[in-house]
């Protein structure tokens, strides 16, 4: 999704698009997978850090951005027209890469079956060691 129709979707839900809104929208859109604190600091001229907090709640209530937790600390987001994954986080190196939520499907249907649980797919990160770093260890251990 463009910056302007995230804007115009503001628009549509009688949102005002501030030029702050506007920065933040461009940088997560930039940034792929960010943290509040990385997004403030892809802003310039810079706004407070408190505009890029509430800015972002505002752009996940309207379902234009969604939030993931990769570990402790701040939440990542990413806009919302790539929703439809999940992420696989790096314990080494901290990279994140994306796969199909389709990936989960038999566990999905399973946790609901047994459990009722309704999994929201777009909030799971897992965490391991990345192709890169499994190499690197391998090599190391050869």
């Amino acid at each position: 999704m463009t910056t302007v129709d995230a804007a115009g979707q503001l628009r549509a839900r009688g949102h005002r698009v501030t030029a702050q809104r506007r920065q933040v929208l461009e940088a997560v859109a930039s940034l792929g997978h960010a943290t509040p604190e990385q997004i403030h600091a892809a802003i310039s001229p810079p706004v407070d850090l408190s505009t890029v907090y509430r800015t972002l709640e505002l752009l996940e209530s309207v379902e234009l951005v969604h939030h993931t937790h990769f570990g402790h600390g701040s939440p990542s987001y990413s806009a919302a027209a790539t929703a439809d994954h999940l992420h696989l986080v790096c314990r080494e190196c901290s990279g994140v890469v994306e796969a199909q939520a389709s990936a989960l499907t038999d566990l999905v249907r399973v946790l609901d079956r047994d459990k009722g649980f309704a999994v929201d797919v777009e909030h799971v990160a897992l965490t391991g060691r990345c192709e890169a770093c499994r190499r690197r260890h391998n090599d190391m251990h050869a």
